[in-house]
C-alpha cells in the first residue's frame, strides 16, 4: 500500500513561522540592549529583521498548504525545527561578533535551545548585555518548547514512552489536560511565563541586579545553566538567600509542569499520589543526605572549592551546596556553586551517574527521566516473580494503573539506545584525542543536556578547548538527547523517506 507524499509545504509553513517566532525574541533582545546601551543595539536589530523577513517569505511562499499533518510530517518539523531555530539563533552572536566563529556560534545556540548550558565563552562578563539576553531568552524558549513538545507532540507520535505520564497528559492511555493541545499549551505557557516572574522579582529583592535576576530566572525555569557571571552562581556563595531561590525553582522545573497545574487547581491529592513526584522527591531527598554527610565530613577538602562556605555555618553550608548541586545535575540545568570534582573522587563518580537521571516527564529537564527509571525497576522486581510464578499475569503498575507491554518494550529500547550513544558519543570524542575522564563526562552530559562535565571540561571549565569537529557531534548529541533520541534517528532510516 503506498503511502501518500511528504506534505512539504506544511513543514516549511511550521518553519516559517518558528523563524517569525526566533525574529521577534531577538527583538526583545534588542530592546535591552538598546535600554543598556551597550553598543550592538543596530546589529541585534538587523538580525531580528532578517530573520522575520526570511520566516515572512517562507511563509508566504507556503500559505496554500494541505491543511494536515501525518506522523512524517511531525517529526520533521519537531526535528528541523531545532536545528532551524539554532541556525537562525546564531545570527546575533556572528553579526555583534560576540561569537564571529559559525560552528561556535551554532555550538552556544544549540547548546541554549537544549537547554544544556554548555558554553564556549572564555569571558562572559565583557559580553553585550543585549548578547547575554538573547543568550539566556534561548534557553527559555527551547524549554518551553520541550514542554510542548512532551505534553502536546511525542505522545501523538508514540515517542520513547512519552505517553506515560504522571498526570492527565494528553495521549494513549491518558486523559487530556484539556481537550485541545493549544490549549493546553496555553495553560502550560502561562505557568512557565509565571514562574519566571516570581524567580525574578525574588532573587532581585534577595540581592541581584534586576539584568542578573530576569536572566538567572531564564536559565532555571528551562533548567539551562547559562549564567551572566564568570563563576555561574558560585558568584552569590556570600548570599545564601540567592541561592536558596534557585534551588527552590530548579526543583520546580524539573516537576512535571502538569502537576503544577493541578496545584493550582487545588487538586493536591494528584501530587501526593503520583508515583512519578514521590519517587523524584525520594531521590532528591536521599542524594542530597549523601552528598551534604561526605561535604561535612571532609571539610578539609571541600571548603578549597567554596568561597564563603559558612556564612550561616558549616553544617547549613555543606547542605545548601550538597542539595544545590544534586537538584542542579539531576534536573539538567547545570548551575555550578563549586568545583564538585575536587569534593572527594566518591562525589565525583556519584554526580557522573546523576547525569544518567533526568527531572519528571513533562518538565524541561533533559536525562532519561525518573518515569522511566521507575518503569524500569518495577519491571525489573516483576521479573524475580515472574521467574518463580511462569504462569503468572503480573502488570507493571504506574499511578495504579496497568502499564502496556508496548510501553515497557519503548522504554527498554529506549534506556539501551540511550546507553549506547553514551559509548558511541564517548569512542567519537576519544577519537579528538581527548582523555577518558573528559570523553565520558562529555558524552553523558551533552547527551543528557546536563552542561558541565568531568575531567578538562569540568564544572568551573567551559568547552572551548573542544575541537570544531568535537563541538559538531556535541551539538548533534545534545539535540540526539533533548529530542528523545527516536525523534531523531529516525529519520536517519532509509524506510521513513521511502513514499511505500
Amino acid at each position: 500500500m503506498a503511502r501518500m507524499k511528504l506534505n512539504y509545504k506544511i513543514i516549511f509553513h511550521f518553519l516559517g513561522l518558528l523563524l517569525l517566532f526566533n525574529g521577534g525574541f531577538i527583538l526583545i533582545a534588542t530592546l535591552i540592549s538598546l535600554i543598556y546601551k551597550d553598543g550592538v543595539t543596530l546589529e541585534l536589530l538587523l538580525s531580528g529583521f532578517t530573520i522575520l523577513l526570511l520566516g515572512g517569505i517562507v511563509m508566504f511562499n507556503t500559505r496554500n498548504h494541505r491543511k494536515e499533518m501525518n506522523k512524517r510530517e511531525g517529526y520533521i518539523v519537531v526535528a528541523f525545527g531545532w536545528i532551524v531555530m539554532s541556525l537562525s539563533g546564531s545570527l546575533p552572536y556572528m553579526i555583534t561578533e560576540a561569537i564571529p566563529s559559525f560552528t561556535d556560534a551554532f555550538f552556544e545556540t544549540m547548546s541554549g535551545y537544549t537547554t544544556t548550558g554548555a558554553s564556549i565563552l572564555n569571558d562572559i562578563e565583557i559580553v553585550p548585555k543585549g548578547v547575554l539576553f538573547w543568550r539566556s531568552m534561548t534557553h527559555w524558549i527551547g524549554g518551553m518548547g520541550i514542554i510542548v513538545l512532551a505534553i502536546a507532540i511525542l505522545p501523538l507520535l508514540g515517542i520513547g514512552g512519552m505517553q506515560l505520564f504522571a498526570a492527565e497528559a494528553p495521549g494513549p492511555g491518558g486523559d487530556k489536560l484539556h481537550p485541545r493541545i493549544t490549549d493546553t499549551a496555553k495553560r502550560l505557557w502561562l505557568i512557565y511565563f509565571g514562574y519566571t516572574a516570581v524567580e525574578t522579582i525574588l532573587l532581585q529583592v534577595a540581592g541581584m541586579s534586576f539584568f542578573d535576576a530576569i536572566n538567572h530566572s531564564l536559565s532555571t525555569l528551562s533548567t539551562g545553566g547559562f549564567s551572566t557571571k564568570n563563576a555561574s552562581v558560585a558568584h552569590w556563595n556570600d548570599n545564601p538567600a540567592v541561592q536558596y531561590i534557585i534551588i527552590t525553582f530548579m526543583f520546580l522545573a524539573g516537576t512535571n509542569f502538569v502537576l503544577s497545574y493541578f496545584a493550582f487547581k487545588g487538586k493536591v491529592q494528584k501530587i501526593i499520589k503520583d508515583d512519578e513526584f514521590k519517587l523524584y522527591f525520594k531521590f532528591i531527598l536521599a542524594f542530597t543526605i549523601i552528598s551534604a554527610l561526605v561535604i561535612y565530613f571532609n571539610a578539609d577538602v571541600t571548603k578549597s572549592s567554596i568561597n564563603h562556605p559558612m556564612v550561616l555555618g558549616e553544617f547549613e553550608s555543606a547542605v545548601r551546596h550538597g542539595l544545590f548541586q544534586v537538584l542542579a545535575i539531576v534536573t539538567t540545568t547545570g548551575f555550578v556553586t563549586a568545583d564538585y570534582t575536587l569534593w572527594t573522587p566518591f562525589l565525583t563518580v556519584f554526580f557522573f551517574g546523576l547525569m544518567f537521571l533526568g527531572g519528571s516527564a513533562g518538565s524541561t529537564s533533559g536525562g532519561i527521566k525518573v518515569v522511566r527509571h521507575l518503569v524500569l525497576i518495577k519491571n525489573g522486581f516483576l521479573e524475580f516473580k515472574r521467574a518463580l510464578h511462569p504462569n503468572a499475569i503480573l502488570p507493571v503498575r504506574y499511578n495504579q494503573k496497568s502499564v502496556s507491554k508496548d510501553i515497557v518494550f519503548n522504554i527498554l529500547g529506549f534506556f539501551i539506545t540511550y546507553m549506547l550513544f553514551f559509548i558511541f558519543g564517548a569512542l567519537v570524542f576519544s577519537m579528538f584525542q581527548i582523555d577518558f575522564t573528559s570523553a565520558i563526562g562529555l558524552s553523558a552530559s551533552t547527551l543528557g543536556n546536563v552542561g558541565p562535565a568531568l575531567g578538562d571540561f569540568g564544572p568551573v571549565n567551559n568547552y572551548a578547548a573542544l575541537p570544531p569537529l568535537g563541538k559538531w557531534w556535541a551539538s548533534f548529541l545534545m539535540l540526539l538527547g533533548r529530542l528523545e533520541l527516536f525523534t531523531v534517528l529516525i529519520l536517519l532510516t532509509p524506510f521513513f523517506w521511502r513514499n511505500r
